[in-house]
C-alpha cells in the first residue's frame, strides 16, 4: 500500500483549472480499485491519496496519468507501507 503526497508547484489558479481533469483521473483509479481515499491538504498546498498498488512500478505508471503531474502542476512523494493494524472495515483493501 502507498501514501501519495502531492505538493502543488503551480499557482492555485492553475490547480483550479486542472481539478476537473484530475477528478476524472481519480474516478478512473477508484473504479479500478487502485485508490482507497483522497483529499486536499489543509492548508491547500497539495493532496493525499491512499493507493493500493502491487508495487512502486505500478504506482509510477498510475501517477504518470494525473493531469497535475503531466502538466507539471504537482510533485509526488511516494511512501510505501504495510498495514499491520486496521479497522475491520478496511480489511477488504488489504492484500497479503
Amino acid at each position: 500500500m502507498f501514501i501519495l503526497t502531492l505538493t502543488y508547484t503551480a499557482p492555485i489558479e492553475v490547480i483550479d483549472e486542472l481539478i476537473p481533469a484530475h477528478r476524472v483521473y481519480l474516478d478512473e483509479n477508484y473504479a479500478l480499485g487502485k485508490f482507497i481515499c483522497s483529499g486536499a491538504q489543509i492548508p491547500r498546498t497539495g493532496g493525499i491519496i491512499i493507493c493500493n498498488a502491487a508495487n512502486k512500478t505500478e504506482v509510477t505508471e498510475i501517477i504518470s496519468h494525473d493531469p497535475f503531474y503531466t502538466q507539471g502542476a504537482a510533485n509526488y512523494q511516494v511512501t510505501e507501507f504495510t498495514p499491520t493494524k486496521y479497522a475491520d472495515e478496511f480489511k477488504p483493501f488489504i492484500k497479503f
